[in-house]
C-alpha cells in the first residue's frame, strides 16, 4: 500500500483525542515543524484533539513558539514524559502551572524504549536513573503534584538492583527526513543527524498507529537509492511536504552541507568562543584529554572543548561525538548543538546511547549548574526553570570518565585571564557550590561505588570526588583561596595538602602549545 501525500491541515486530521504521539527531533532538527503547526491550529479552532500523550526524547524547539510549544495549550495534553524540556516553553508552562501529568526522563533511555515497543518487549530494563531524582525512591521522575502512577519501577534481576520502564503502544509518529519517493521511501541526505527516526516509525507501525513523515521533496518512485532510505516506505501511511523553511536542519540554518558531509570546510572556518569564562574552563579541560580517546561532548560550556581542541590542533589525534548520534569532525555549539562540522559518520541516536551506555567514552565533558558536598550535580530543575535531563544521566552514570565544566557563579560574573592570572571583574551573584543540590541529577554515591573518576572545573579553582568528599585540588594564579573560592560556596570542601595553581597558559591569550603534552600521554592516561 502507497502512502497518501497529504497537506499538513489533513495530516493533523489523522490525530485523534487521546492520542499517544512519538516525535522526532533534536531543537528543530528533524521536528516535523509544519506539521506541528497545523495540529496547533486545529486545535485552537476546534478544540481537538484533546488529552494528547506527548512521548520525546530530545528537547523539541526553539526556545519559543515552534517545535513542541504547539501542543502547549491548556487539555490539548494529558501527559508529557520527555527528557529535555528547556527549548520548550509552551509545556514548561503547563508543568509549572501543574495542569499535565508530566515525566522527565533520561534520553538514552527514551531512544531505547522505541525499539522495545517496535520489538513488543514489555520495556527498558538498565541501571541508568539509579541514586538520581529518576529512581522511584527519590521522585520516579515526575514533575506536576498530578502526576501519581508510578511509571519507573525498581527491579532485582540476576542478583543486581535495575530500573524498568515500562514499554506502551503509540498510536501516532511523527517523523522527519528530507526526500521521499511515491512510496514512501525516506532519505535523510540534507540531516545532520538521524535520531530515532526508524525506532519510532517501526514502534507507531507495530503498535497498529498512523506514521506521518514530513519532508522537504518528493520523488519518483525507484529513484532513491537503497542505501540512503531510513526509513523504508511500508512503515509510513501519509507524507507532508512541507515549505524549506519548516525543514530547518537546525536552529540556525536551514541547510549547512558540512553538517550533513556534502562537504568538508577548512578549520579555520569555526568560530571563536567570545565569553571569557567559557574559554578559560574549556582550556583547562582539554587538558584532560588523551591520545586516541573517544569523547562526549554536553551542551553549553563543553561545548568549547571542541573549539579549544581544534585551536589546539588537537582534535585529529581524539574522537568527539554527541548524543544526538554523530562522531567525529567538530561538535557545533549553540543554537546548532547536536551538529558537527566535517563528521566522520552519523548513526541512529538509540544505537549512540548504547555506545555510552556501554561504557564506549573515555571522558564525557558536562555542564555544572550545581554542586554539593558529596559530589551530586544538578542541571535538571531549579524551580520554575526546567532544562531536563537530555543525555546527561546515561551519559554521566557511564562514561570512563567525568569532567564538570561550569562557572563558579553565576548571575552577572566577569573575568579576565591577564599574564597568566585570573582577574575576577564581577562576582556573579548566585553561588553554584551549594549545600545540598535542588534536584540530584548525577549521584556523587553512585560514582564512588563504581570508582568513576569525577572532576569539576571552574574558571578559578579545580576539585575532584574522593572516597571523602570534594577535594579542592587546583586554584587559579591571582584567586585568593579564602576570598574568592571558599567565601563564594556553601560547603567546605577537602583541601588538598597537595594544592596547586592551575596552569597559568590558561590564563594568556594565543595558543597554549599543549599538543606535545597532550601526545605523550598513555593511551590508557
Amino acid at each position: 500500500m502507497r502512502p497518501r501525500f497529504i497537506s499538513a491541515q489533513q495530516a493533523a486530521e489523522l490525530i485523534n483525542d487521546g492520542d499517544r504521539i512519538a516525535s522526532t527531533g533534536f531543537m528543530m532538527s528533524l521536528f516535523a515543524e509544519e506539521v506541528g503547526a497545523a495540529v496547533e491550529e486545529r486545535f485552537l479552532k476546534t478544540g481537538k484533539p484533546r488529552d494528547l500523550t506527548l512521548l520525546f526524547s530530545s528537547g523539541q524547539g526553539d526556545w519559543g513558539k515552534r517545535g513542541l510549544s504547539h501542543f502547549g495549550h491548556d487539555g490539548m495534553v494529558k501527559r508529557t514524559m520527555g527528557a529535555h524540556y528547556g527549548e520548550i516553553p509552551g509545556l514548561v508552562r503547563l508543568v509549572n502551572q501543574n495542569k499535565v501529568e508530566a515525566y522527565n526522563l533520561p534520553q538514552g533511555v527514551v531512544s531505547q524504549l522505541y525499539r522495545a515497543i517496535a520489538g513488543k518487549k514489555p520495556g527498558v530494563l538498565t541501571k541508568v536513573g539509579l541514586m538520581t531524582y529518576v529512581d522511584p525512591r527519590r521522585g520516579g521522575g515526575k514533575l506536576t503534584n498530578i502526576t501519581t502512577e508510578d511509571y519507573i519501577k525498581v527491579v532485582q534481576f540476576a542478583g543486581e538492583e535495575w530500573l524498568f520502564y515500562k514499554a506502551f503502544p503509540l498510536d501516532i509518529g511523527l517523523i522527519r527526513g528530507t526526500t521521499a519517493d511515491e512510496r514512501g521511501n525516506i532519505t535523510m541526505e540534507k540531516e545532520c543527524m538521524f535520531l530515532e527516526v526508524l525506532q519510532i516509525a517501526q514502534a507507531v507501525r507495530n503498535s497498529g498507529g498512523k506514521v506521518i513523515a514530513q519532508v522537504e521533496r518528493a520523488v519518483k518512485a525507484g529513484t532513491l537509492h537503497p542505501q540512503m532510505v531510513k526509513v523504508p516506505g511500508i512503515l509510513v501511511d501519509a507524507v507532508v511536504v512541507a515549505k524549506p523553511e519548516n525543514n530547518l536542519q537546525t536552529c540556525e540554518s536551514i541547510y549547512n552541507p558540512a553538517y550533513s558531509g556534502e562537504i568538508k570546510i577548512s578549520i579555520d572556518q569555526i568560530p571563536s568562543i567570545s565569553k571569557e569564562v567559557k574559554r578559560i574552563i574549556s582550556r583547562r579541560a582539554v587538558m584532560e584529554l588523551f591520545p586516541d580517546s573517544v569523547l562526549n561532548l554536553g551542551q553549553g560550556i563543553p561545548e568549547g572543548v571542541a573549539i579549544i581542541a581544534a585551536y589546539e590542533g588537537i582534535s585529529e589525534y581524539v574522537t568527539l561525538t554527541v548524543e544526538a548520534g554523530v562522531i567525529g569532525g567538530v561538535p557545533a555549539g549553540d543554537l546548532a548543538f547536536g551538529a558537527s562540522t566535517n563528521p566522520e559518520a552519523i548513526i541512529d541516536m538509540a544505537s549512540q546511547f548504547d555506545f555510552y551506555d556501554g561504557g564506549g567514552s573515555d571522558i564525557t565533558f558536562l555542564g555544572l549548574a550545581q554542586l554539593d558536598a558529596e559530589g551530586n550535580v544538578n542541571v535538571t530543575r531549579f524551580g520554575p526553570t526546567l532544562p531536563g535531563c537530555g543525555g546527561f544521566i546515561n551519559i554521566s552514570q557511564n562514561s570512563k570518565k567525568v569532567v564538570y565544566c561550569g562557572a563558579f557563579t553565576t548571575r552577572g560574573l566577569e573575568v579576565q585571564g591577564i599574564d597568566g592570572k585570573l582577574t575576577i571583574a564581577k562576582e556573579g551573584k548566585i553561588k553554584k557550590l551549594v549545600e545540598e543540590v535542588d534536584q540530584v541529577t548525577f549521584s556523587g554515591k553512585y560514582a564512588r561505588k563504581t570508582n568513576q573518576p569525577v572532576m569539576y572545573i571552574t574558571e578559578r579553582a579545580v576539585f575532584k570526588l574522593s572516597p571523602d568528599g570534594v577535594v579542592l585540588t587546583e586554584i587559579a594564579p591571582g584567586i585568593d583561596l579564602k576570598r574568592d573560592v571558599l567565601g563564594k560556596m556553601n560547603f567546605k570542601p577537602i583541601v588538598s595538602d597537595k594544592l596547586i595553581p592551575m596552569d597559568s597558559r590558561i590564563f594568556q591569550k594565543g595558543p597554549m602549545g599543549i599538543k606535545d603534552e597532550i601526545l605523550s600521554k598513555p593511551r590508557d592516561h
